[in-house]
């Protein structure tokens, strides 16, 4: 078993330093996929909070089908979506909202936009949410299909085919100076 193996088999057994070493390992890309999934920072925020709770609750129930880094990436995307199906949006009155972020802070997003990203990730944006999920756990994170088909709960086949789908409907989207 590896390290992160061994933690979380430790966090299954109530040790709570074993959780704060996986939560340090994986807590960015963690909050990377949460980010993505929703369109609130503070949202994000706290799906990562009761990923982290779900993780401490059901680490018992770890088999090993894949890595820890995919299991754990799957239960955010499962608390994420829960949290959002059960959430009506959040209303504000106009007197009372906050002023919008400066947009031109956002160092990340300037140096996506320098780069010309900007265009990629918007028509990533209007992927369909099971060609989304599959294109930026497989780009973004970094996942090999088998880990994916786990975080996404179905076969690595529809793993590829989603993949596959999805390229054609960004090839159909971005200028021919994007697609390869």
């Amino acid at each position: 078993m590896d390290g992160d193996g061994r933690l979380l088999e430790r966090v299954g057994a109530g040790d709570d330093h074993a959780l704060r070493a996986l939560y340090e390992r994986h807590a960015a890309a963690v909050l990377r996929l949460l980010r993505r999934l929703t369109s609130d920072a503070g949202t994000a925020e706290e799906i990562l909070q009761e990923t982290w709770i779900a993780v401490w609750t059901s680490a018992h129930g770890y088999r090993g089908a894949s890595s820890v880094r995919a299991w754990i990436l799957g239960v955010a995307r499962r608390q994420a979506h829960n949290r959002l199906r059960r959430r009506d949006p959040p209303t504000v009155e106009y007197d009372e909202a906050p002023e919008p972020v400066d947009e031109s802070a956002d160092v990340e997003g300037e140096v996506l936009a320098s780069a010309g990203h900007d265009t990629i990730l918007a028509a990533i944006g209007r992927l369909p949410e099971t060609h989304r999920d599959v294109v930026v756990l497989a780009l973004v994170e970094e996942l090999p299909y088998a880990d994916i088909a786990e975080v996404v709960g179905v076969p690595v086949g529809t793993v590829k085919s989603r993949m596959a789908k999805a390229r054609r409907i960004l090839a159909a989207q971005l200028p021919g100076e994007w697609v390869s």
